[in-house]
């Protein structure tokens, strides 16, 4: 199967495991206990955070990983978390469907690229 034709969902549920795995790696890289660290990664994770680092990347992407990413956020979702507004957590599987796809491709280089953009924005944030 063509990954740009696979289900938008099937890529966002693993690039949520995706993204996590690289997060929990960048946290555990600083001083804490396992609840420090674990806040520090729910905070990064959640949906409010990963749709702000969703609207960084545009300028970043190629047209296939634009396609994924908007192929994501279009994606009508089952379910959504409560503590997000739908706006933020259909953004927020739009990035997560371009881990899953990039992850799928064997493109690990390609996923530090896009990981170390999440993270500028992320720091930018929390500067504002």
């Amino acid at each position: 199967m063509n990954l740009c034709e696979m289900s938008p969902h099937v890529l966002a549920y693993l690039g949520d495991a995706v993204f996590e795995l690289r997060v929990r790696s960048m946290v555990v890289q600083s001083p804490g206990t396992v609840h420090d660290l674990r806040q520090k990664a729910e905070g990064f994770v959640s949906a409010k955070n990963q749709s702000r680092m969703y609207f960084k990347l545009d300028e970043f992407l190629d047209d296939d990983e634009k396609s994924v990413l908007r192929r994501g956020r279009n994606s009508k979702p089952s379910s959504w978390a409560r503590s997000a507004s739908m706006s933020d957590y259909k953004h927020a599987t739009g990035l997560e469907a371009l881990f899953g796809y990039l992850y799928l491709k064997g493109d690990t280089k390609r996923l530090d690229e896009i990981f170390e953009i999440c993270v500028a924005a992320n720091e930018q944030q929390g500067e504002a």
